[in-house]
């Protein structure tokens, strides 16, 4: 079977989950979504209520960021990237989900994980940092730090949400995601080229 048609049947066993309560107060679960072959993926929290409403991971305020910033970076989601989050289900009120609900979702992240096989995994936010790397880690602490773990190399930044609330941030966003840009150079794509971060010359 192929990369997507392996999420295809992963997404169908996700979607009938009840391992914890959060599917009780959900419209849809939101499994994922972008490029099934791409070597990078994004990881953030879990739904709001527009991912929530549209079944559709990051496509509110804080997902049309993600895609500028993409696109600053020459990317897309549907050519370059896959972006999901921790948990499937909105949490209530947009709450930041319990350590009981990431534990109930995790075989589900590990199963994307394990299809997909990401060179690079852009860490979006606390939740994704704690639950993938270390619970005792602290975003500001570890943001712009590679961290090497299960043969992928792991980029923790902020979550855009978090910049819609704290616009200085942006600049260190902006810092982490060139050092991404340069890591998929490496890795990935040596003829990649960034609108606002161009390849040396």
């Amino acid at each position: 079977m192929t990369r997507e048609e392996l999420l295809i049947e992963l997404e169908s066993s996700v979607k009938s989950c009840h391992r914890c309560g959060l599917r009780d107060s959900a419209a849809h679960v939101v499994f994922g979504e972008g490029f099934s072959e791409a070597r990078l993926v994004f990881i953030g929290e879990g739904p709001g209520a527009e991912e929530d409403r549209l079944g559709r991971p990051f496509v509110g305020a804080a997902g049309q960021l993600l895609d500028r910033m993409l696109a600053a970076m020459g990317m897309d989601r549907e050519h370059h990237a896959y972006i999901l989050n921790v948990v499937k289900c909105r949490p209530p009120g947009n709450r930041t989900p319990e350590p009981s609900e990431t534990a109930s979702c995790r075989p589900h992240l590990e199963g994307q994980l394990s299809i997909l096989d990401p060179a690079i995994v852009v860490l979006l936010g606390a939740t994704a940092v704690k639950s993938l790397i270390n619970p005792g880690m602290r975003i500001t602490r570890v943001r712009g730090q590679w961290i090497q773990k299960d043969g992928r190399w792991w980029m923790p930044t902020y979550h855009p949400a978090a910049l819609l609330r704290n616009p200085a941030w942006k600049r260190d966003a902006w810092s982490d995601l060139k050092q991404v840009i340069d890591k998929y150079r490496t890795l990935v794509d040596p003829s990649h080229d960034s609108p606002h971060y161009p390849r040396p010359s």
